[in-house]
């Protein structure tokens, strides 16, 4: 079912490594993972086990306190300062702002919430945390873009945007965003790290950004030179 729009044109963006510079799974790994986890991607190479059951089997095996995971692990993310003026900016000119992740919920509403923007529309997979059993990552199988896989399907997300919007934008960072990336126009495609190198390997047209705020500015540029 189509999401039903409150404003013409949509902007979908992930959040980790996209509107922050480092993403929750490296942070935390680098810090917090207990030295005795197994090794769940190479269980995931050989097909054994999804790719959510991977990344749920990391993070039960993080170590650090819940307290020193919201006081340093999720500020090292470095989430953008100007996320909460640029949203708005966006909002002014006709731009819903939508949040997918494959990640969790859990880190994502802190850290918005933080920012004042715990209204922003999201969809990831929930998740808590217990201090000696790490964060317990959950599947999404209530949502209209559940995946097995990953828990929450981007592309599906993107496709159904396509329907209801004037216009959609993407912006992402990992090879989870690829295929979404390239569902939207290139003039409307926002890629760094892996996913510009992995869009630039295959000759495709994007912008590159740095800090999630980029975006909005070429954004309101592009609205105002039409």
């Amino acid at each position: 079912m189509p999401m039903p729009p409150s404003r013409p044109r949509a902007l979908i963006t992930d959040f980790d490594g996209t509107m922050t510079l480092t993403d929750f799974y490296e942070v935390a790994v680098a810090r917090c993972l207990d030295p005795d986890t197994p090794d769940y991607w190479a269980s995931y190479a050989a097909g054994t086990i999804t790719h959510f059951d991977a990344m749920a089997g990391i993070y039960r095996h993080i170590r650090c306190p819940e307290t020193v995971v919201r006081e340093e692990v999720l500020p090292d993310m470095q989430i953008d300062p100007a996320l909460p003026e640029a949203i708005a900016r966006l909002h002014g000119i006709g731009w819903d702002v939508i949040v997918v992740s494959n990640g969790s919920l859990w880190y994502i509403d802190i850290l918005l919430a933080e920012l004042g923007l715990g209204d922003l529309p999201r969809h990831g997979n929930p998740g808590h945390f217990v201090d000696g059993q790490g964060l317990i990552l959950e599947l999404p199988t209530d949502s209209p873009f559940f995946s097995p896989q990953h828990g929450i399907d981007k592309s599906l997300i993107v496709q159904n945007a396509l329907q209801s919007y004037e216009r959609v934008a993407f912006a992402g960072n990992g090879p989870p965003d690829l295929k979404p990336a390239l569902l939207v126009p290139p003039e409307l495609r926002f890629a760094r790290t892996w996913l510009a190198s992995a869009l630039s390997e295959r000759g495709e047209s994007f912008h590159r950004y740095e800090r999630w705020s980029e975006i909005v500015k070429y954004l309101m540029e592009k609205e105002f030179s039409s």
